[in-house]
C-alpha cells in the first residue's frame, strides 16, 4: 500500500504517504490539502498513524492558520477572474514599458499557469511569468517583473543581484516578503 487516509478525532483528515525521500517520519501541512505525514519505507502505516496522533496538538494550531490564509487565498482568486488574452496582454504590455524604460532586453515571454513560481528568467533570457501575476497588485506585478528583468543581466540571487534591483526598485526586499504572502495563489 502506497497512501492511507485517517481521521484523528481532534484533527481531521489525513494522508499517510509512502515516500522514496523521506528518511524520517514527517508531517507536513499544504494548501487546499489535508495534512501528511512522509513515511519512509520499511515503517508501518500504524506507527505513522501514531506519530500522527503525537502531533496532533502542531496540526491543530498550523491547520487552523493554513485555513486562515486559504480563505485569503480564495477571496483574491474571486475578486479577479483571469481571461488568458488580458492577462496576456497586461502582463507583456507592463515587461515591455518596463525592460524599456530601464534599459533591458530580453529574448522571448512566456504566459504560463505555473504552480511554484511567479515569474522565472532562462540562461537564454526567455522570461516566464505566471497568470496569476494579474490578481497582484500592481506593485508586485512590477517588483516580479524587475526582479525576472535583473536576471537577464545576474543569473543568481546574490548581493550584486539584489543591488542591481534595488538600483530600479526601491524596497525590493521588502516586496520580495511581501509577495511571498500570496504564494497560496500558486497552489
Amino acid at each position: 500500500m502506497e497512501a492511507k487516509v485517517i481521521e484523528l478525532k481532534s484533527v481531521g483528515t489525513i494522508l499517510l504517504e509512502r515516500s522514496n525521500k523521506a528518511r524520517h517520519l514527517s508531517v507536513s501541512i499544504r494548501p487546499f490539502k489535508c495534512a501528511r505525514v512522509a513515511v519512509p519505507f520499511g515503517i508501518s502505516f500504524d506507527r505513522a498513524q501514531r506519530f500522527a496522533q503525537s502531533k496532533a496538538v502542531w496540526i491543530k494550531k498550523h491547520s487552523g492558520r493554513m485555513k486562515l490564509l486559504e480563505q485569503r487565498a480564495r477571496k483574491l482568486s474571486n475578486n479577479r477572474p483571469i481571461k488568458q488574452s488580458e492577462a496576456r496582454s497586461l502582463l507583456i504590455g507592463r515587461l515591455d514599458e518596463l525592460a524599456k524604460k530601464h534599459g533591458f532586453t530580453y529574448n522571448r515571454v512566456f504566459i504560463r499557469n505555473q504552480k511554484t513560481r511567479w515569474g522565472s528568467c532562462s540562461n537564454k533570457n526567455n522570461i516566464n511569468l505566471n497568470i496569476n501575476l494579474v490578481r497582484l497588485p500592481d506593485a508586485l506585478i512590477d517588483y516580479t517583473i524587475l526582479h525576472e528583468l535583473v536576471h537577464t543581466r545576474i543569473k543568481n540571487h546574490g548581493k550584486r543581484f539584489w543591488d542591481q534591483l534595488d538600483r530600479v526598485l526601491v524596497d525590493a526586499k521588502k516586496l520580495d516578503k511581501r509577495l511571498s504572502q500570496y504564494n497560496l495563489l500558486l497552489a
